[in-house]
């Protein structure tokens, strides 16, 4: 076989590249950990002495991090005077005060995922998958991002995207999230809409335990938590969330039937999940296609295959989530994208056509 010894080059480039950054993520993640980010974008040109008081951190690590960071083009340096800096334009994508924007907040993901690459690689060999419990960090890990969208878009962008919706929440109904983790949403919802009634349903029992302690710490009484199987839903409700779980469970088309059937008439199903297609061709100009297939395998599908389940993963796109949609009995479906947010797709359904 003909090797083009071009194409060969590139490749070992890309490769190297790969590693490059590979090493680059665990460090960001380490620098967002350690609230390095936040406190260099407070900070004049500093030295390395200078940032690790500042951040409270040993220098000796800090000085190797900061070497990293600099190689990597995420932070200047000026050699004259051995400082460091933070651009702005680079804090845009890295400190807390990004909000929605801060994709260091992702970087321990990569982290999390090195944490069970030996279990995955023996569901590669025998089959089956890691289970949720191989994950402690997970949900603590999720809430913080997932928190950074919510706090700034939930009430303001992602809720009219239902239209009429804000006026009925203002209203007042009933209002079930769908795999809450640690509950933020309800909370976000409970705090802005203080007529409605908004519950949160999880399998975790030390997410819910965290939901419930927050809600008692802002004395709201109008959200409450339940540990419980998301295919077996008690009570009826005017609106069902489900943000970033639907693709994640071992029976998706069981959880849509539970929900379609405990919507009253009327009710809606607002649903957001991964922006991604069911065809493997039509992902590959995807911005964060090969982020994506990772948490699948890392995460996503491994977890739920554990306990022999559907094993969605990447499979789940826009195409499938109608079928399934479909399948359950919502007969009006809409899919709306929030500007700024390549990652996921916004789901609108009824049980009746509009």
């Amino acid at each position: 076989m003909t090797v083009d010894q071009s194409r060969q080059e590139a490749f070992a480039g890309l490769m190297a590249d790969v590693l490059n950054k590979a090493a680059l993520a665990l460090l960001i993640s380490v620098g967002q950990q350690a609230g390095l980010f936040d406190t260099m974008s407070t900070l004049p040109p500093s030295t390395s002495d200078e940032i690790a008081k500042a951040a409270r951190l040993d220098e000796r690590y800090v000085r190797e991090w900061l070497g990293g960071m600099v190689v990597g083009g995420i932070l200047e340096y000026e050699p004259g005077s051995a400082t460091y800096s933070l651009p702005p334009e680079h804090a845009a994508s890295l400190t807390t005060a990004a909000g929605p924007d801060n994709l260091a907040g992702m970087m321990p993901y990569v982290a999390l995922m090195g944490e069970v690459e030996q279990q995955v690689v023996a569901a590669f060999r025998n089959g089956g998958g890691v289970p949720y419990s191989a994950y402690p960090r997970f949900q603590k890990l999720q809430a913080e991002e997932t928190a950074r969208v919510y706090d700034v878009a939930l009430v303001d962008t992602i809720v009219p995207l239902v239209p009429g919706l804000t006026e009925r929440l203002r209203e007042g109904v009933d209002v079930l999230d769908v795999g809450t983790g640690q509950g933020h949403a309800p909370i976000v919802l409970a705090q802005a809409f203080p007529r409605s009634r908004f519950h949160g349903l999880d399998q975790s029992e030390q997410g819910i335990a965290t939901a419930r302690a927050e809600a008692d710490r802002l004395a709201l009484s109008n959200v409450s938590y339940t540990v419980g199987d998301s295919t077996r839903i008690s009570g009826q409700y005017d609106l069902v969330t489900a943000f970033d779980v639907i693709h994640d469970l071992a029976r998706p088309q069981e959880t849509l039937d539970a929900i379609a059937a405990s919507l009253r008439d009327g009710g809606t199903f607002l649903m957001g999940d991964i922006a991604a297609s069911s065809k493997l061709e039509e992902n590959v100009d995807h911005p964060f296609a090969p982020a994506l297939f990772g948490f699948s395998v890392f995460y996503c599908m491994t977890t739920s295959l554990s306990t022999g389940g559907a094993g969605l993963g990447t499979v789940w796109g826009e195409q499938t989530a109608r079928q399934m949609l479909g399948a359950a009995g919502f007969t009006g479906i809409e899919a709306r994208s929030v500007e700024g947010d390549p990652i996921n797709i916004y789901y609108v359904a009824t049980t009746s056509a509009p």
